[in-house]
């Protein structure tokens, strides 16, 4: 572990040697055997969500002497009194030059205890977008709220996308304590205000945590200016925290996304079925059904280039041999036969609105589903939903940049789904502008 900076001076502050953090990381079969947590960290603008990552980074010894060397240079080129630990993760120019998120920034890091995917996404509302990007496949969604200011609405607002993408573990850290001399009744209120409004959304489990990003207090070490809070640090706590177990045994589910037929003298009759599993784990010898024909069949080998496996799981690569000669085309999906996927062409969605150009009822759009590509309309905006109260308008005719709907769909192809709830793979989808091919829509199944 990182030696204790808080109370160093940003000249002071010593990065970890190159030799150093590679004995930490590479440590072949005991490093490969970590678990992986993907957290996102969200909030309103000037929350502190890239110091907190900066802070974390380096306190933990996960940084290099030429990026610390690089962020030191540019915040003496900013005019910064310290160190300014954000920048590790402000990697855009406009990002250093203002001061804030605008791209989702993606840091890797391990511990002798974790491995870690962090998502640092931006606070500001027109780019609300961005977080959902970010969080489509988080473990763990880290809501920072200024202790000056409280809960406001683009805390409620990501905080209700996490809810919605059924992110399963939630931390509210509650930052810049120093600034309201480490109080336990700020702290305390804050969290009153946040659980309030939580009742109404669907979280797993809630946790709270008063930190200070900048001073590094309950970042990696125990803060001494907080001793009323018996809780461990945020280091702690994200290596500590549960993971849902990845692996899905109720929904196998292969989106075929192309067809091997490498007609060589090696491979003279070898006809493959290409793709990324979804859910699930298919093993060799497993009876399937291919849809949408309803054929079903067995997988005899399991392929990643010329090894062969005895079964594939999340998010593997893989080429699937099959008993029989079936029709299959890209877009088709192989799956459970005993657990099929519903099969439609209309359905309903919540979807979260990612263009300039409004949403408008009855235009035709293109929709990308797992590996299925189609068009559709939309048929019908059930309701807008009002962050700030979850509220539902239903006079509501169209969607604005950022805005979040229930919304019914019909596509010219039928789609082999499930509710996003039940599954995140086959019960999400993205809606694409047809004219500029720009995503436009992130929609989850109801």
């Amino acid at each position: 572990m990182a030696t204790d900076t808080d109370t160093k001076p940003a000249s002071e502050l010593e990065p970890a040697s190159e030799s150093s953090r590679a004995a930490e990381v590479y440590e072949t079969e005991a490093y490969l055997r970590r678990g992986l947590l993907r957290l996102l960290t969200c909030g309103s603008v000037d929350d502190g969500k890239s110091t907190l990552i900066g802070r974390l980074l380096h306190d933990s010894k996960s940084i290099f002497e030429d990026q610390l060397e690089a962020v030191r240079g540019a915040s003496i080129r900013r005019g910064d009194e310290r160190v300014n630990l954000a920048l590790l993760t402000d990697g855009l120019r406009a990002e250093r030059e203002q001061g804030i998120t605008i791209d989702v920034a993606y840091r890797f890091f391990s511990t002798p205890r974790r491995k870690f995917i962090i998502a640092d996404t931006p606070g500001h509302v027109q780019y609300t977008r961005n977080m959902v990007t970010g969080a489509s496949t988080a473990n763990l969604a880290v809501i920072l709220i200024d202790a000056r200011v409280g809960v406001i609405e683009q805390t409620r607002r990501h905080a209700f996308l996490a809810s919605l993408l059924r992110i399963p573990n939630i931390l509210v850290a509650v930052n810049k304590m120093d600034l309201v001399g480490w109080s336990e009744s700020v702290f305390t209120e804050i969290k009153r205000v946040f659980e309030t409004f939580a009742e109404a959304l669907s979280f797993d489990n809630v946790e709270f945590m008063p930190l200070s990003a900048l001073l590094g207090d309950n970042v990696v070490h125990p803060s001494k200016n907080m001793p009323w809070h018996e809780g461990p640090s945020f280091l702690r706590y994200i290596e500590e925290v549960g993971v849902p177990d990845d692996l899905d045994d109720h929904h196998d589910r292969f989106p075929v996304q192309w067809i091997i037929r490498p007609q060589s003298a090696q491979w003279p009759d070898f006809r493959g079925y290409a793709g990324t599993i979804a859910s699930g784990r298919i093993r060799a010898g497993d009876r399937v059904r291919v849809l949408p024909g309803n054929r079903e069949t067995t997988v005899t080998n399991i392929w990643i280039g010329e090894e062969k496996l005895e079964e594939v799981v999340p998010p593997m690569p893989a080429t699937l041999e099959l008993a029989d000669d079936i029709d299959i085309s890209r877009g088709d999906m192989i799956v459970d036969p005993n657990n099929p996927p519903r099969v439609g062409n209309e359905f309903e969605a919540m979807v979260v609105w990612m263009a300039e150009e409004p949403m408008r009822v009855r235009k035709k759009y293109s929709l990308k589903h797992a590996t299925r590509d189609a068009r559709c309309i939309v048929k019908e905006l059930r309701y807008r939903l009002d962050i700030s109260d979850l509220s539902q308008d239903a006079s509501a005719n169209s969607l604005e940049l950022n805005q979040i709907g229930r919304i019914s769909l019909k596509t010219t192809k039928p789609l082999f789904y499930d509710r996003y709830e039940e599954c995140r793979a086959t019960g999400s989808f993205i809606i694409i502008d047809e004219a500029t091919n720009n995503t436009v829509g992130a929609g989850m199944i109801l």
